[in-house]
């Protein structure tokens, strides 16, 4: 794993997905989860073999690493790890989280989502691990309310010890699907990625 040295203790936030790819709602959210819950660090992970995705139809993990690394070089908060793509078998959270903690050892860590994964956490592999290992970060956005949340937040807490903060984020409406439609439909992405992102998109013929 990519990570910069330290010596106290941090507050290290990991971000998942398969970034296929990343944009713009990826970044503004890992900003805001670290101006709001002062994190030292973001580390975004490229899923490898998800148990939520067909990877059928998921873009080669290099080309998603290479874009990450790209849509990042600018921010010092923000580094990237390939260790979900470069493990074997399927890629779950709580394994990603104890891989993590053993290299974090005296460190924090905040598990970015959306908001709307809350619902139903609790059918995610080992939720009682994931709760023990790291703090939850729900961003909420879309026009979701958060007094709608606090009841699952409740629930979750009273059923795994599950901690959750809100990240306050302004609303994005774009995802990875619609970004590679407009590629394929010859529409422009120029501000909905990253420059760099869109350079290397176009010049790598992706999503064609």
């Amino acid at each position: 794993m990519e990570n910069k040295s330290h010596s106290i203790k941090r507050k290290i936030g990991l971000m998942g997905g398969t970034f296929n790819p990343i944009h713009y709602g990826h970044l503004l959210i890992a900003e805001n989860a670290c101006e709001q819950f002062q994190l030292g660090e973001v580390i975004f992970m490229p899923a490898g073999n998800s148990p939520h995705k067909d990877s059928s139809q998921i873009l080669d993990s290099q080309k998603r690493m290479d874009m990450i690394r790209l849509a990042i070089a600018d921010n010092p908060h923000f580094s990237c790890s390939d260790y979900e793509i470069s493990k074997e078998g399927i890629s779950y959270t709580y394994l990603t989280l104890r891989a993590l903690k053993e290299h974090f050892k005296d460190d924090e860590l905040y598990f970015i989502m959306g908001a709307d994964s809350l619902a139903y956490f609790d059918t995610w592999r080992c939720p009682d691990e994931i709760s023990r290992l790291s703090i939850i970060l729900a961003a909420v956005r879309d026009g979701l309310n958060i007094e709608k949340l606090m009841p699952i937040r409740e629930q979750l807490w009273h059923r795994y010890g599950t901690r959750v903060g809100f990240i306050n984020t302004p609303n994005f409406s774009v995802s990875s699907n619609i970004i590679r439609q407009r590629v394929m439909s010859h529409y422009s992405i120029r501000y909905l990625v990253p420059e760099t992102v869109r350079e290397y998109i176009k010049k790598q013929s992706i999503y064609l």
